[in-house]
């Protein structure tokens, strides 16, 4: 018969097994995460250092906001600034996990590769000539549009300008893009194209700049390609196929745009004429992963109708274009 003290030293083993095996499923766990983590794919490591990026800015707004809440000298109204910034940090926080699963989702769909690609000026020999049928750039061709939206009506005027710009060694073409609201300007961006010897038109950046009551208010959306690790994308493929998925843009955080080849043959009308044979994409971003436009672009013209599917109700549609 085993003694008390035998039975009393009985449920200190148990004890003392279950926290050995609990050890060690914690560091097989831990071994197996590190095993991950280190075959994790380009893509999917820099999109959690996207992810960390944004979080650390959110964080780094609301103790702005804070400084500011704490140097109002009312009660009332520093309690309510407290709230409307904690409010913005949750918000926000929720907008960098949304983007950080459609970056995740991005990085599957193309394949985890780092997105880096070889620009070679020898393949731009005439790059300024762009004749890509669906994104033809003419200087001295301005297309004007109107868009509907939301908060109401905007013209924007694109107009394919004589100036030229090197970037990578690339000459491109320089296409500046303007939107005013009631006669105002809000927006003036100058876009940076070039066309390869293939056929596709390459996207280099932008220098968008905006405005309120006249005074520039932000630099938002700008890049560069070549400039803090940004990667030039392609805006419209030499031959578009149904099913083709490419990056337009790429500087994280920055210029994330995206493009999906939906159709061709498409016919459409809008204020300029009727349109067919059109080429029909679904652009969208994983920064704004609630938000899906559809485009149309027609041979020898480029785009004629943008339609906002998801998170709005947008439409753009051109209504003249002026020859060079």
């Amino acid at each position: 018969m085993a003694s008390r003290a035998s039975k009393r030293r009985k449920p200190g083993g148990r004890f003392l097994t279950v926290t050995l095996y609990l050890f060690l499923l914690f560091w097989a766990g831990s071994l197996l995460f590190q095993k991950e983590a280190a075959a994790a794919s380009p893509c999917k490591k820099a999109s959690e250092a996207t992810f960390n990026a944004c979080k650390h800015s959110v964080r780094d707004d609301y103790w702005s906001a804070m400084a500011r809440c704490n140097n109002t000298i009312d009660p009332l109204e520093r309690k309510n600034c407290k709230k409307q910034a904690a409010e913005e940090r949750k918000s926000g926080l929720e907008d960098c996990r949304d983007q950080f699963k459609a970056r995740k989702e991005l990085c599957r769909d193309l394949g985890g590769d780092a997105y880096q690609p070889v620009i070679d000026p020898a393949d731009f020999p005439t790059s300024t000539t762009v004749d890509n049928p669906y994104f033809p750039l003419v200087p001295g061709t301005t297309y004007r549009y109107i868009a509907t939206t939301d908060e109401g009506t905007e013209e924007i005027v694109v107009t394919v300008t004589n100036e030229t710009k090197e970037i990578m060694g690339v000459t491109c073409v320089v296409v500046r893009d303007t939107v005013t609201v009631d006669g105002e300007l809000v927006e003036d961006t100058f876009d940076w194209y070039a066309q390869d010897k293939y056929g596709n038109v390459w996207y280099f950046g932008e220098e968008s700049k905006q405005y309120e009551d006249g005074d520039l208010v932000s630099l938002e959306g700008s890049w560069k390609a070549g400039v803090d690790g940004a990667q030039p994308g392609i805006i419209m493929e030499a031959d578009p196929v149904v099913g083709d998925l490419y990056r337009q843009e790429f500087a994280p955080g920055e210029a994330e745009d995206m493009g999906e080849v939906l159709a061709l043959g498409e016919t459409v009308t809008v204020p300029a004429g009727t349109f067919t044979d059109c080429l029909k994409t679904k652009d969208f971003t994983p920064m704004e992963p609630e938000v899906v436009e559809h485009k149309y672009y027609a041979p020898g013209v480029g785009v004629v109708k943008e339609v906002m599917v998801e998170g709005g109700t947008d439409i753009v549609e051109l209504m003249e274009i002026v020859g060079p």
